[in-house]
């Protein structure tokens, strides 16, 4: 006799694939919303939240353990009302509980499970906890009842102690501002970067390892400015050890989250739509810098497989895969020695020998592709042709990876946030205009028609989320930066004037509905989303770049492009606000260094005239002009309305180049070359 199907809990009516696939837990979700605020003042019990997103590996451990248990859960559904929370979604919300559990248990981490009054006051919080007490850590079943009893025997305790951590929230995002905007700032901050480099396996510190896209992004622009060969070592070894590691997808293109180790080779495994972003962006740069094709190749490898894996029909790019399939981790991306002599016969020694392929393995009996060797030195140990031997792995590569594709995959979570969504699409826009790929920009020119058809309000501003024909959430400080960032990248790549507009007027709102008119800065929250217990404004370039960094950034550009001063006083007085944090942290202000080198470096502005696709818009749209904006128009009388770069450019036989600075601009060029030597001479600080 066969078991009745679980009955469904609140979340049933969620979008949210993480939300859904805690729908038949026995717990009674309840979905962050005034229902079950209300339930908890008319019971007077505390609250359970409970965050996670849907390629969380620990969220899935304590869901199997503890949330599908029937005891764990009546122990839940008795003594609080229980929230689930997709951080992805939910990001607000996220920041402020996460920072109270940093602040109170100094680690943080997903899942995590929060405990408020109702009210929204947090009063104990923390991570994973196991199902019983082990590792020095007291089982879930203990927190749950401790929290409980303490609510109903020490309420005055708790109320005096949530008041006081909401007076330290809110002076957490409360920011002075200090130090002067200078080169200093950006000496000081690279020389900081030097000292935590990894010499021998590139990157920052020891283990666990992330690819911190903004912070090598910096360390490019750095070596753009002042011609440090020692900022581009440190970039281009930390590309070649990551693309070499096992933290890439040999076969399959794509990076996964972060390395367990110190050196590349073991990696959690979830694969997120943000780190391809930032990844594939700085590849690409760094291919434009060095002409380096192992560079071009991982862009490539990795756009292809978002494409391949990521991409919504309607144009919309999906958030996450996860790491586990078939219930391990892992298990869809490694390989056992015997399964690749099968399958690749007499290949299967070189393939072995290229990709550090042993009996043993490299992760728990199996073995993660990684090449610790280039194809020039294994065909040459091998005694291979190098060209024959790049063939032999290709053609393997491919057969694997088809063998690969019968595989079970990991869960996708299909749902599709504006602020992520606008970092590929920078990332496509990018690549399409410096490789001249007309897929990439047939994807770029989709996803922003996705993003401003399917995901803006009659009123014309963002929502956060999008799955299955629904949008839904207001979007936040990031998802407009992004977007805005993401557009004007497309701009710059086709010309087409309505991209810039749209920028400009989620920039417009930008400023109005999230500066902070009192101290400056922009707010995560508009001025009329939900209240919080607090309102939180963060500077901090984490996994992906803070609203703030990015704000200022497309801010600078819209500048330029306008002739508008306004947008850079905000651009400055944000970054100001920033400066002292920047000065203490530089590690966590990647994005926010980069755009101060803009500001402070600034190359002016190239205005190229003529058809689409014109050589010299390819000769400046495959060079890395990092402090440069560009601006393309086939129609500069009627373009001159929205950007005056091109006002008075009027028309001619051919092409023409304007390297401009603040508007005064020089004599055009009319051929790639002259193009190139006007490039090369304003790079080395040359006035126009």
């Amino acid at each position: 006799m066969s078991s009745p199907k679980p009955k469904a809990n609140r979340l049933i009516n969620e979008t949210s694939p993480y939300l859904l696939q805690h729908a038949y837990n026995p717990v009674d979700w309840y979905p962050w919303g005034d229902e079950a605020f209300d339930l908890a003042r008319a019971e007077d019990k505390p609250l359970l939240v409970s965050i996670g997103y849907s390629a969380c590996h620990w969220c899935h451990v304590m869901e199997h353990e503890s949330f599908e248990d029937e005891e764990t859960a009546r122990t839940m559904n008795e003594n609080f009302v229980n929230i689930k929370v997709d951080m992805e979604e939910r990001p607000d919300v996220d920041h402020i509980y996460m920072s109270f559990v940093q602040m109170t248990t100094g680690r943080g981490g997903w899942p995590m499970n929060v405990f408020l009054t109702p009210d929204k006051r947090p009063f104990f919080g923390g991570t994973y906890f196991p199902p019983a007490p082990r590792y020095g850590m007291p089982s879930w079943q203990q927190i749950l009842l401790s929290i409980a009893e303490a609510y109903r025997q020490r309420r005055d305790e708790i109320d005096h102690s949530a008041n006081e951590i909401v007076g330290e929230l809110r002076r957490l995002s409360m920011v002075d501002e200090g130090t002067t905007l200078s080169n200093a700032l950006l000496d000081d901050a690279f020389a900081s970067f030097e000292r935590s480099f990894d010499a021998k396996n590139g990157g920052f510190g020891g283990a666990p390892k992330f690819p911190q896209a903004m912070s090598l992004e910096f360390l490019l622009r750095h070596h753009y400015s002042t011609h440090d060969q020692k900022a581009l070592e440190m970039t281009r070894l930390t590309l070649d050890k990551m693309a070499f590691g096992g933290m890439y997808d040999q076969l399959g293109g794509g990076f996964h989250r972060y390395s367990v180790d110190n050196v590349w080779l073991v990696p959690h495994f979830e694969k997120m739509l943000y780190d391809n972003a930032q990844l594939a962006r700085i590849y690409l740069h760094a291919f434009q810098v060095t002409g380096d094709p192992e560079y071009r190749r991982i862009t490539t490898e990795t756009l292809d497989y978002v494409l391949r894996e990521m991409t919504d029909e309607s144009g919309g790019f999906y958030s996450s895969q996860d790491a586990d399939s078939e219930g391990e981790e892992g298990k869809f991306f490694v390989w056992s020695e015997p399964e690749i002599d099968d399958l690749l016969g007499d290949d299967a020694h070189a393939f072995k020998f290229f990709f550090d392929v042993s009996n043993e393995g490299n992760f728990e009996g199996k073995n993660i592709l990684n090449r610790p060797r280039s194809i020039d030195s294994a065909a040459a140990a091998l005694k291979i042709e190098p060209f024959d031997f790049f063939s032999l792995i290709e053609n393997a590569k491919r057969r694997l990876f088809e063998v690969r594709e019968t595989r079970i995959k990991p869960h996708r979570d299909e749902k599709v946030l504006a602020s992520w969504n606008g970092l590929m699409l920078a990332a496509f826009a990018d690549a399409a205009g410096a490789l001249g790929n007309k897929d990439y920009l047939r994807a770029a020119e989709k996803n922003a028609e996705f993003l401003l058809g399917k995901m803006l309000t009659d009123s014309g501003r963002l929502f956060r989320s999008w799955k299955a024909g629904e949008a839904k959430l207001n979007g936040y400080l990031d998802d407009h930066a992004n977007v805005a960032d993401g557009l004007l990248a497309l701009y710059q790549a086709t010309g087409d004037i309505s991209y810039f507009q749209n920028a400009r007027s989620l920039v417009d709102q930008m400023i109005e509905y999230f500066w902070d008119q009192e101290a400056g800065g922009f707010f995560y929250t508009s001025n009329d989303h939900e209240e919080l217990v607090v309102r939180t404004k963060d500077f901090t370039d984490n996994a992906t770049p803070s609203g703030n960094s990015a704000a200022a950034d497309v801010l600078l550009r819209i500048a330029k492009l306008t002739g508008d001063d306004r947008y850079e006083r905000f651009a400055v007085a944000t970054l100001r606000l920033a400066a002292r944090q920047i000065a203490r942290y530089p590690q966590g202000f990647g994005r926010a260094l980069s755009t101060l080198g803009s500001h402070l470096h600034d190359a002016g502005e190239l205005a190229i005239v003529g058809p689409r696709d014109n050589e010299l818009a390819k000769v400046a749209l495959s060079s890395y002009l990092p402090t440069t904006t560009v601006a393309l128009s086939s129609d500069p009388d009627k373009d001159a309305a929205k950007v005056p770069l091109f006002e008075g450019r009027g028309r001619s036989d051919g092409p023409l180049a304007f390297l401009c600075k603040n508007f005064v601009c020089s004599r055009p060029a009319t051929s790639s070359a002259e193009l190139r030597e006007m490039l090369a001479a304003n790079e080395k600080g040359s006035n126009v």
